[in-house]
């Protein structure tokens, strides 16, 4: 993607005919102009110039941005966002103000009020060539509105500066005209008509058509400025200057010079200038900046830091890692920014009117014009009616409607550590009705840690030390979780030979000269006599999500370590955050049955589904789409097939790897509370465009017809062209502005939370089956004596049921089974009416009949 920046844009109708220009250029196969920031992204094999020239033709001023990807880029961004418009509109408003006050004073202030103005009294051609060289004064301060106004009509492009130029020229040389019959009156001795002719004159008119639109413009001005605040705080991190470690000397240079390898030293209270690792020292780091937790961060030798992140406490020693635009917080800035350089699917709504919106209002200013001199108004009536039509009309709040809550929304996630690579992203989001969840690494924390010893016959702590001795050897997460559990126990390591390992099954060697095996159940009884109770135990562990791991020595089982990947502490308030805002949760894993039902339940997730592989995964995401909008949510690595088939993809915990691919939103922090805050952020962001967008089309569809004087024989309702000046200054402003209460929100409270009222036509046609069968369900459920199709060793049942039509039918029996004392798990399948159920003890079949 290519940017540029482009001059001379005005309004919404200005940036769809660049982004048409572009469009047409050959060899571009995507074209996005941001009214906001004055910028347009590109894609394509096209040339710059020939994109250049194509908005130069249009009427308009275009220049690539500057990137280096050998520097840090920071200084040329905070240089590009920095607003220099408002303060030139500021000064032009000001100068406009003081002689829009001098033109009021003898035009309203002399008429109406009847202020002395001395020996001009009872010359009203002298009155009138004054007020005539005061309006110049504003004209010429103003001139903008002009030139780019007729540039425009030139270029076959009216955008909303033509408006502007027009209703002020208009009334201008209407009231020119009027002062030259003016001075004919006087000189032929007709005071009468010379009086009535004073009324004719709108000069105050066309100087506070401008002053009250540049006054407006400059509100809009300053307001979105204020909407690209989150990123250039974000740039304002990056530290300007390191201390590098140069021949054994301590060198301070400019972030610039600081390569990759580079040792750099950071002291208590500095910022640290590039991402690194600690070599030396320890200390606790804020990382708030750029996860939003404020809570420091222990490092130590060996710990990744990022650039932006500011040092607490004690002195480290590092070495750069990566430096300039590959930084965490470069990426992090870039991502913002690309983001706001994109459209939301919701913003082409806008562009179709934006295109035609200015073409038609000077239609129905000219047709105003004829129909009211058609029924015999005066002149200067229907001439101010349509005047008021030309000013009252505003595309730029259409235009501004959507990029500014973009703006804003991707500068509240960024804050929170919540980075939307695009707007299309933040609109999807939004739009969320099914959620579904990676397990490992996700719902869990993705260590797998020891939970149960069990011995058979030899002391627990022996048992350790033999599993630590073979485990030792292996490669293997679940060989790590009993390594590290015996070293925290300070376990005895023995001596190991003749190590092999069979993939996928287990271990074995000779530890102290004696036969060891170590593996699944399978492996391990193939040599070794096992107890009566050994596969119920390896059950029992599997239902609970744990991970039963076999040792047998000299053909003798000697026990079983479980290890288990424990669900996050915040998964469950995750889930329940997701449920309660109406969305369905799904957790899709590649782990067997029992343990993904025993972790689902752990979470409370609604469904599971369990034995898929990673390219399966993405299916599953497919099937899912059908019934609404999916979100799903991995580590962007083994996940990214599902991650690129979903509606919208989160990678979570992407801290160091910040510029993933397959996830279309990356959560830097590890926290899954995140995702409810993500959509929640999204919900409120699309509410603010559909705000903005209702208020620019009601407001249009309202006063125009009200300026046009559709209202006056009715009502008498007139508009004065200046209160529609006064209106449309206004109207872009309020529209920024209430995308700025964006910045209000708080992502992480839950308390307003509600499931989203315009549901999708699947999801609608689903809940009304859902209906439909739960009434036939309750009424027509015939259970079939359970337990007659199977009833074994392992305690579970299975149950016939008749009456299930659907998942929502399902979900129905199996959370009315699992409430019961004694029941792990239930699942339950309409298709075949079965439902099996995993008992921890055995529970009486006319309970579990009473239940369903």
């Amino acid at each position: 993607m290519r940017k540029f920046d482009v001059t001379g844009m005005s309004c919404a109708a200005c940036s769809a005919r660049v982004e048409k220009a572009v469009s047409k250029v050959e060899g571009v196969t995507s074209c996005v102009v941001s009214l906001l920031t004055n910028s347009m992204s590109v894609e394509g094999t096209a040339s710059d110039e020939a994109i250049i020239k194509a908005v130069e033709d249009a009427g308009y001023g275009a220049s690539v941005q500057s990137s280096s990807p050998h520097k840090n880029n920071l200084t040329d961004s905070k240089d590009a966002l920095k607003d220099t418009e408002t303060p030139k509109l500021l000064r032009r408003f000001i100068v406009s103000c003081v002689f829009l006050l001098v033109l009021m004073y003898f035009s309203m202030g002399h008429m109406m009020g009847h202020f002395p103005v001395g020996l001009l009294e009872h010359n009203h051609t002298a009155l009138g060539l004054l007020q005539m060289l005061l309006t110049i004064a504003i004209i010429v301060i103003n001139n903008k509105f002009f030139t780019s106004g007729f540039k425009a009509v030139i270029h076959k492009a009216p955008n909303m500066d033509t408006l502007v130029s027009l209703g002020a020229g208009v009334a201008f040389i209407y009231s020119v005209v009027s002062l030259f019959r003016l001075s004919f009156a006087e000189l032929n001795g007709n005071a009468e008509l010379s009086m009535n002719l004073m009324n004719e004159l709108y000069f105050e008119s066309t100087g506070m058509i401008l002053t009250l639109i540049t006054l407006g413009k400059t509100l809009e001005s300053y307001s979105k400025g204020k909407t690209t605040n989150a990123l250039k705080g974000l740039m304002n991190l990056a530290p300007k200057t390191a201390t590098i470690i140069l021949d054994g000397n301590e060198v301070e240079v400019r972030i610039e010079e600081v390569k990759k390898g580079d040792i750099f030293i950071v002291r208590p209270g500095e910022s640290i200038p590039v991402d690194g690792i600690v070599i030396e020292g320890a200390s606790a780091v804020n990382e708030a900046s750029l996860t939003g937790e404020s809570i420091p961060v222990d490092k130590e030798i060996g710990s990744s830091v990022s650039a932006g992140t500011m040092n607490t406490s004690g002195f480290i020693k590092c070495e750069a890692t990566r430096v300039g635009e590959d930084t965490t917080l470069s990426q992090i800035i870039k991502m913002v920014s690309d983001a706001a350089a994109t459209k939301a699917p919701i913003a082409k709504i806008a562009d179709k009117v934006s295109g035609i919106f200015v073409p038609s209002i000077l239609i129905i200013a000219l047709f105003t014009f004829i129909i009211w001199m058609a029924v015999g108004s005066a002149v200067g009536y229907a001439l101010a009616r349509a005047i008021a039509v030309l000013v009252i009309s505003c595309p730029c709040a259409l235009g501004l409607a959507t990029p500014v809550a973009i703006m804003v929304g991707n500068g509240v996630g960024a804050k929170a550590g919540i980075l939307f690579k695009n707007a299309a992203s933040i609109e999807e989001t939004g739009r969320t009705e099914i959620v579904v969840l990676d397990k490992t690494g996700t719902v869990t924390s993705g260590t797998p840690v020891v939970t149960d010893i069990i011995p058979f016959g030899i002391d627990e702590s022996r048992l350790i030390s033999f599993a630590y001795s073979i485990e030792s050897k292996s490669e293997h997460p679940l060989a790590k979780a009993v390594c590290d559990y015996a070293k925290n126990k300070n376990s005895e390591l023995f001596e190991v030979l003749d190590f092999n390992t069979i993939t996928g099954s287990g271990l074995y060697a000779k530890v102290n000269g004696q036969e060891l095996i170590g593996g699944n159940l399978n492996f391990v009884s193939q040599s070794t006599s096992t107890l009566s109770n050994t596969q119920e135990l390896a059950n029992e562990l599997a239902l609970q999500g744990k991970t039963p791991i076999f040792f047998a020595l000299n053909g003798k089982l000697i026990g079983i370590i479980a290890i288990a990947d424990a669900i996050k502490e915040d998964a469950k308030q995750a889930v329940s955050e997701l449920k309660n805002m109406g969305i369905r949760v799904v957790m899709l894993t590649g782990d067997n049955e029992l343990t993904a039902n025993a972790i689902g339940k752990q979470a409370d997730i609604d469904e599971v589904i369990a034995g898929v592989l990673p390219n399966g995964k993405a299916e599953v995401v497919e099937s899912l789409k059908k019934q609404g909008k999916v979100v799903m949510v991995g580590d962007g690595i083994n996940d990214a097939p599902a991650l690129t088939s979903a509606n919208v993809g989160i990678a979570i915990g992407a801290g160091t790897d910040i510029a993933m691919d397959a996830a279309s939103v990356v959560l830097v922090k590890n926290n899954l509370t995140n995702v409810p805050a993500a959509i929640r952020l999204g919900r409120a962001t699309l509410r603010v465009i559909h705000q903005n967008l209702f208020w620019a089309f009601i407001y249009n569809a309202l006063l125009i017809p009200f300026a046009a004087g559709a209202f006056a024989a009715l009502m008498g309702w007139a508009m004065d062209p200046m209160y529609g000046a006064a209106a449309m200054s206004l109207s872009s402003f309020c529209v920024v502005m209430n995308a700025l209460r964006l910045n209000l929100k708080d992502v992480h409270n839950s308390k307003h939370d509600k499931p989203r009222k315009n549901k999708s036509k699947t999801q609608q046609n689903a809940a009304s089956n859902a209906c439909k069968c739960e009434d036939e369900c309750l009424i027509n459920d015939e259970i079939k004596e359970p337990a007659l199709a199977k009833e074994n060793e392992y305690m579970e049942k299975v149950m016939l049921v008749e009456g299930m039509m659907c998942s929502h039918c399902e979900a129905r029996v199996q959370k009315a089974l699992e409430k019961l004392d004694g029941v792990l798990s239930a699942k339950a399948d309409h298709a075949s009416g079965k439902v099996i159920v995993n008992l921890s003890s055995d529970v009486a079949n006319e309970v579990l009949k009473q239940a369903v």
